[in-house]
């Protein structure tokens, strides 16, 4: 796991072709905007989580935020322990991000 300060992630991110944005935050949470095409697996759903993960592309680059920068963290961990070598945590999470904005509903 790396920390990747915004700038850092952001400039990362938009300069990878294998990225894929994970959103570990609650329903509630997203439901005020998630960064655009990030996929949604609520860390809080325990085992439930774990299963998700699984369900993904161990070869992807995983840049994974939350509200602050704790959940994703401990979520980058966790895919670590499963395999995933690349996780990208954004540092602050999403209470200092400055870029785009979608909202889901």
């Amino acid at each position: 796991m790396e920390d990747l300060t915004q700038e850092e992630w952001a400039e990362q991110l938009a300069n990878d072709d294998n990225a894929v944005v994970l959103d570990v935050r609650t329903d509630g949470e997203v439901a005020d905007g998630i960064i655009p095409n990030a996929i949604h697996i609520d860390i809080y759903k325990g085992q439930g989580f774990v299963y998700a993960l699984e369900e993904l592309d161990k070869s992807k680059n995983y840049y994974v935020y939350c509200r602050s920068g704790n959940r994703s963290g401990q979520a980058c961990n966790i895919m670590q322990q499963l395999g995933f070598d690349n996780t990208y945590n954004l540092e602050g999470g999403i209470l200092e991000w400055e870029g785009d904005l979608v909202d889901l509903e």
